[in-house]
């Protein structure tokens, strides 16, 4: 049997008639082929490429055009390649400085450990001011200096915090992305996965009829001969 798309031979059991295909894969395969008529013939592998072709149009009519994820899906099906696997490389960028010192400072910010800290330095503060230094006190009651310092370090601990939720939302936003087009990805294989076991299951049910064929045509010869005899 010859493709009617490449002209090669097609292997035995990988025959694929025109009139065996979905309405949609049979008119995505007439518009590059316009002589390709209901009696012709392709191969498994051509076909499961013009069923990857249909879904990525599948995709275009339902959104209306073509987004930068759905258009990472349907590079990564044609390819048959896996989207997770550069995930972490992605989130895992390279860092600066200042970006490292900002999750190391909102991460120490954040602990019990620097609240433990800075309440132990008041305590000792207000202590030596009260009572060690009760006459000589560098900040006497109610604390100026003391308020200024915190203020500042809540000025400056704020900023810094909000860098690093940034760039831990950057990362979730990259996550939830992958997420999805992975999950449009499982989709649409599944899709394609039905395909192909409904055209084997129409194929085995050919080979059933024609062995069923077969086997009348025996019982027949052998109606034909007993009577004979």
């Amino acid at each position: 049997m010859i493709s009617f798309i490449s002209k090669k031979e097609i292997n035995r059991g990988e025959e694929i008639k025109s009139q065996d295909l979905r309405e949609g894969i049979f008119n995505l395969i007439k518009s590059d082929f316009p002589d390709f008529k209901k009696d012709s013939y392709i191969s498994l592998d051509e076909l499961n490429n013009y069923r990857r072709l249909y879904l990525s149009s599948l995709i275009v009519e339902e959104d209306g055009e073509i987004n930068v994820l759905d258009r990472d899906v349907m590079n990564a099906i044609k390819n048959n390649s896996v989207l997770s696997e550069n995930i972490e490389e992605t989130i895992g960028e390279k860092l600066t400085t200042g970006q490292k010192l900002a999750d190391k400072i909102a991460t120490f910010g954040g602990s019990w450990t620097f609240i433990l800290i800075f309440f132990i330095i008041i305590i000792l503060w207000i202590g030596m001011n009260v009572w060690i230094l009760a006459t000589k006190s560098f900040d006497p009651y109610p604390f100026i200096l003391l308020n200024l310092i915190l203020s500042c370090v809540a000025a400056i601990q704020a900023p810094i915090i909000m860098m690093s939720q940034n760039r831990k939302e950057h990362k979730d936003r990259i996550r939830s992305e992958n997420d999805y087009k992975v999950n449009l990805k499982a989709e649409l294989e599944i899709k394609l996965l039905s395909e192909k076991i409904d055209h084997m299951l129409v194929h085995q049910n050919k080979k059933l009829l024609e062995i069923q064929q077969i086997q009348t045509d025996y019982l027949e010869d052998l109606m034909n001969e007993i009577k004979r005899k």
